[in-house]
C-alpha cells in the first residue's frame, strides 16, 4: 500500500491547467531517534531524480502536531504534468525506499491534497521554519485577492520567505477548506514579523479585505529536505 501511494502520487496528473500547482501531503509517526535515517532514505531515492515543475519536501512537525504524528512528506506538482518522467525511479529503488521507511515508521497518519492558488518562492535554507494556518475561507476569490495585496504591499517584509495560499480539496484536515503558509528563520523571527505587521493600520485593513475566515488550527513544521 505504501509503495502504491508513492507510485500514484508521482505519476498522477489531472488535465486541467498546466499553470495550477497541486500538492499531496502524507503524515507519519517516526520511531524515536530515526529522523536521520528517514532523511538519508529520502536523499538516496531522490538524489538523481529530475523533477518536472514540482518537488518533494520532507518536514518535521513541531508545535500543533496531531495524533502523535512527527513528520510528513509533501509532493508538489503542476496539474497536467507528471512530477517525474516514467522510469526515473526504478522499481528496485522504490521498493528499497519504502522498505526503509517502514523500518522507521511507527504509524501512518492522514493524507490530504489540494491546490496552490498563490505562491511566492523563498529561500528555504535561510528560512526553514514554516507556520501554517488551516482555515475556512468564506469567499475564496476575495481571500486570494486580499492575500496577494498583503504580500505585494509588504514586499520588503516578506522578502526571502515562502508565502502561500491554497485549498484543501481531498481529505480536508479538521474540515479546513484553505491554508496560508509563511516561512521564517525560526520561531522568534515569525513573532517579530507578526509584531511588526500587526502594528500597521494598513495591514489590519488588508486583513479585513480578505473577507470572513474561520481559524481551524495553526501549526509549525521544519523543512528537513527539499528536492526540486
Amino acid at each position: 500500500m505504501r509503495k502504491l501511494i508513492l507510485l500514484v502520487t508521482l505519476i498522477c496528473s489531472v488535465t486541467l491547467s498546466a499553470q495550477t500547482m497541486a500538492f499531496t501531503a502524507i503524515e507519519v509517526k517516526v520511531k524515536p531517534y530515526t529522523q536521520d535515517n528517514i532523511a538519508e532514505a529520502f536523499d538516496k531515492v531522490f538524489e538523481d531524480v529530475k523533477m518536472n515543475q514540482g518537488g518533494v519536501v520532507l518536514e518535521r512537525f513541531w508545535n500543533g502536531r496531531t495524533k502523535g504524528m512527527t513528520h510528513r512528506i509533501v509532493f508538489m506538482r503542476t496539474l497536467g504534468v507528471d512530477l517525474v518522467d516514467e522510469g526515473s525511479i526504478s522499481p528496485d529503488k522504490n521498493e528499497a525506499f519504502w522498505a526503509k521507511m517502514n523500518n522507521y515508521i511507527d504509524e501512518w497518519g492522514s493524507s490530504y491534497s489540494g491546490r496552490i492558488l498563490s505562491w511566492q518562492e523563498g529561500d528555504t535554507e535561510k528560512n526553514p521554519t514554516v507556520h501554517i494556518w488551516d482555515i475556512k475561507a468564506q469567499d475564496q476569490n476575495q481571500f486570494k485577492k486580499g492575500h496577494d495585496n498583503i504580500v505585494k504591499s509588504f514586499k520588503k517584509d516578506f522578502e526571502g520567505r515562502v508565502v502561500g495560499f491554497g485549498t484543501y480539496d481531498i481529505g480536508r484536515p479538521n474540515g479546513a477548506t484553505h491554508w496560508v503558509v509563511v516561512t521564517g528563520k525560526d520561531r522568534n523571527d515569525h513573532l517579530m514579523l507578526y509584531d511588526k505587521l500587526e502594528k500597521s493600520s494598513k495591514f489590519t485593513q488588508l486583513i479585513k479585505e480578505r473577507g470572513a475566515a474561520e481559524d481551524v488550527r495553526d501549526y509549525e513544521v521544519e523543512i528537513l529536505r527539499r528536492k526540486q
